[in-house]
């Protein structure tokens, strides 16, 4: 039942996201900081990783990979450095505006993420808007 409210709640939020002006869409992005090795990050992948540019948060905000030890894009702002893999950072227009810090599992991971981008602006970028 959590998981199907859930779903629905998303399918609200993507039709907000996708009815704002495509004038005034800030550019939604999910960074995922990992390394090789980062047994946490193998298990993200397991369990999301491969499905995650599949479902509505993929939409909303599509996942960037970018090892932890490389330098970041200029265009990305975090409010700190990364220090743990995997983290999470919820881009908007390239500044951070969410951060989960290691993985905590599927179901937390699905929620915490949900949190987040229920505080994203109306005016986001969809995944090939």
């Amino acid at each position: 039942m959590g998981r199907f409210c859930h779903l629905i709640r998303l399918f609200f939020m993507v039709t907000v996201v996708v009815g704002a002006s495509s004038a005034a869409r800030a550019q939604v992005q999910l960074l995922m900081l990992d390394e090789v090795g980062c047994v946490y990050c193998e298990q993200w992948t397991e369990e999301i990783g491969d499905a995650y540019h599949k479902t509505a948060e993929g939409k909303i905000a599509p996942l960037i990979r970018i090892d932890i030890s490389d330098e970041l894009p200029e265009y990305i702002t975090l409010d700190s450095v990364g220090i743990y893999t995997p983290t999470f950072i919820l881009l908007v227009d390239g500044q951070e505006t969410g951060r989960i810090t290691g993985y905590p599992g599927e179901d937390f991971f699905w929620w915490m993420l949900e949190v987040m981008l229920e505080k994203l602006p109306e005016q986001t970028e969809l995944e090939g808007s």
